[in-house]
């Protein structure tokens, strides 16, 4: 009998700066595991990205779960917190390019094949992003190669710009794409 290893990680914590660097590492570890080493940076900066935003804005409290699943052609990647507020995306024609801060979300978008976000019942919501898993790329070769090449500041003006013909306080209307072209 063979048996396959487990493609479900989740851990709960309360997000503070030291938790997040020990989650970056645990997700890393899970994809080293899983035997997806080339998605290791671009998950660890969207884990990062969103427990960042847990710990800055989230209410009443900082206690989240982070989750990550292998489905059969990409790993998802979530953050459910306590707040049902939805984040608010801003806007980057307005903020400081040298700015170190408000464009977390844009940075996510800008390394995802697709991201979101749902309420998650009465009090709380969920945060998600995908990353295709390196052998979907050659299982479908009609979709066209994603570009790899484009900066945060090109990423965080496409993004801005689908950001303002979407109602994010919808979640159903969502952006289920990155702003990122491919």
């Amino acid at each position: 009998m063979i048996s396959y290893p487990s493609r479900h990680c989740t851990v709960e914590l309360q997000a503070l700066p030291s938790r997040i660097g020990q989650v970056r590492r645990i997700v890393s570890a899970h994809l080293r595991y899983w035997h997806l080493d080339p998605l290791i940076d671009r998950a660890a900066l969207g884990v990062t990205e969103l427990l960042t935003n847990v710990h800055q804005h989230a209410q009443p409290d900082k206690m989240c779960t982070v989750e990550i699943e292998l489905l059969l052609d990409r790993l998802m990647v979530s953050v459910r917190d306590h707040d049902p507020r939805l984040p608010v995306v801003a806007d980057l024609g307005r903020t400081d390019s040298l700015a170190t801060c408000g464009r977390g979300l844009a940075m996510v978008a800008a390394v995802s094949e697709s991201w979101g976000v749902r309420p998650d019942g009465e009090s709380g919501k969920v945060v998600w992003f995908t990353l295709p898993t390196p052998g979907a790329a050659r299982a479908s070769s009609a979709r066209p190669p994603r570009r790899t090449t484009v900066s945060v500041e090109q990423a965080a003006r496409q993004f801005a710009e689908v950001g303002q013909r979407v109602d994010l306080r919808r979640p159903e209307r969502a952006p289920a794409r990155s702003a990122v072209v491919g």
